[in-house]
């Protein structure tokens, strides 16, 4: 019997087209398959981290900061939070395989029961029951395994996707092996290229590479490959999320670390600079009270305390502006400053103190107008000029100057002072350090000055630097933006 050669043609190619179908189904399901669990383990995993941090965050909120005893006494609280935040149910266990908090009634199966003995050894394991997959991670607290923490994920909407899209490629193949006997000769190419697409887009989601572009066909296969394209998306914007919350969350406990140290080392500090006018009004209260007859020692006694007290008061309130400037972000009211009249004002404040020091003053103050917040600007030049009386010598003088140059406002504030040595220069910012602790006591300076002066001038835009330190004194410069962008007002 002879058969056409059209026909042996077209049968040939429906058969070809059928065997291509059916590998590039295979294909294409192997990889959905295999997404689907590296989707789940990366889940899993995540969830994992996120226990083991809300543990240590929690730890760290408690006074009692025992792994142990905490998720003796809190374990079912810390599991029922943790069951919130990942959306999971969650089982506990402490390190000797006891249930700390179960979600599900009833005995744990021997499969679990293995499962758990290799978590137990501080690593992670899972296990697939029919549609159930039980994910064990250990618990780690300083490199130290504290308990084991289950997550249970259901399969079944991960099988029924795959059976949909399964059911999918047979009536796709169906439909294509049908059309192919009356289409086959002209639609051959334009579906195998389709089909070579798809392929090549699901090697790259096999590969990593989630960048596919859609197939412009308005049948099956364009849809299939629609599907493709969303899907891999999809899994790039899951894990970019992942690895953003995963920066987020390390910049996070870094922060904390570093705000913790901080935090105890100013309170450190705080203590030590308040411990000793509260040691020596002690002190003299002790005396008044062992000799409360003798007159001369009330009179010196009250004096020292009236200055201890407002030594006190004084160092109380730089460390609330200078906690509040590094709580809070304040908004200056920045308007055009006449820096001469302000100097001016500064200067007529302190001249009583200047006067009792013996020191002489010399100005050189040029027209200039900064665009900065005049109160801050004043507690700026009053803590300058207050550093460069407290630690000036005997008659001393102090120099202050201002103008305008290359559109910033400049101030120069001059002392004959102690000066500060050059392996400290790096240390005079921060906040309680004093170069003679000594004299800093006597003159009831506490290191908070400069600290607080840097602090309220760059919030403005302005900066503080130490322009020379040497035996001769010290001097300081301190910049602002000029009024108009540098132009003369």
């Amino acid at each position: 019997m002879r058969i056409s050669i059209k026909l042996k043609t077209s049968v040939f190619l429906a058969a070809l087209l059928l065997l291509t179908v059916v590998v590039m189904s295979l294909l294409v399901l192997r990889g959905i398959q295999s997404n689907q669990r590296t989707q789940v383990e990366q889940l899993l995993a995540q969830q994992a981290s996120t226990a083991n941090t809300y543990l240590y965050q929690s730890l760290t909120a408690e006074s009692n900061k025992v792994p142990e005893t905490y998720l003796a006494s809190k374990g079912a609280d810390f599991g029922k939070k943790l069951e919130d935040i990942s959306g999971q149910t969650v089982e506990l266990y402490d390190q000797e395989g006891k249930a700390i908090y179960k979600n599900k009634t009833g005995t744990v199966s021997e499969g679990i029961a293995r499962t758990l003995a290799y978590a137990l050894k501080q690593k992670t394991a899972y296990l697939v029951e029919g549609n159930s997959l039980y994910y064990l991670a250990p618990l780690v607290v300083a490199n130290e395994q504290v308990g084991v923490v289950q997550f249970y994920y259901d399969l079944a909407a991960n099988d029924v996707f795959y059976h949909e899209i399964r059911q999918l490629f047979v009536y796709i193949g169906a439909g294509t092996f049908l059309l192919s006997f009356i289409l086959a000769y002209f639609y051959f190419n334009a579906l195998s290229g389709s089909i070579i697409k798809l392929n090549r887009a699901v090697n790259r989601i096999r590969e990593g590479s989630y960048e596919t572009a859609g197939l412009k066909r308005r049948d099956e296969i364009g849809e299939l490959g629609e599907g493709i394209r969303m899907m891999s998306e999809r899994i790039r914007q899951t894990i970019r999320d992942k690895d953003d919350e995963r920066e987020k969350l390390k910049l996070a406990v870094d922060k904390l670390s570093k705000l913790d140290q901080q935090q105890k080392e100013f309170i450190g500090n705080v203590t030590h600079e308040f411990k000793t006018p509260l040691t020596s009004i002690k002190a003299y209260l002790d005396l008044m009270d062992m000799y409360p007859d003798d007159l001369e020692l009330l009179e010196t006694a009250k004096a020292n305390i009236a200055s201890d007290t407002q030594r006190l008061y004084e160092m109380v309130e730089k460390v609330l502006r200078l906690s509040a400037l590094e709580k809070y972000d304040f908004e200056f009211s920045k308007e055009k400053v006449d820096v001469r009249r302000t100097i001016a004002s500064v200067l007529g404040s302190l001249q009583g103190k200047m006067d009792k020091f013996g020191l002489h003053l010399e100005t050189n103050l040029s027209e200039a107008s900064a665009d900065a917040d005049g109160d801050s600007l004043t507690i700026v030049l009053m803590n300058l000029l207050d550093n460069a009386i407290k630690y000036n010598k005997p008659k001393g003088s102090i120099r202050v100057s201002c103008a305008e140059r290359d559109g910033q406002v400049v101030i120069e504030i001059a002392d004959t002072g102690i000066g500060i040595p050059q392996a400290v220069v790096h240390k005079i910012f921060e906040p309680f350090y004093t170069v003679d602790k000594n004299r800093s006591r006597e003159n009831g300076g506490a290191g908070l000055g400069l600290s607080l002066a840097k602090k309220y001038a760059e919030m403005q835009g302005g900066s503080i630097a130490l322009l020379r330190s040497d035996a001769e004194g010290t001097t300081f410069s301190v910049a602002y933006p000029a009024w108009g962008g540098g132009e003369s007002s």
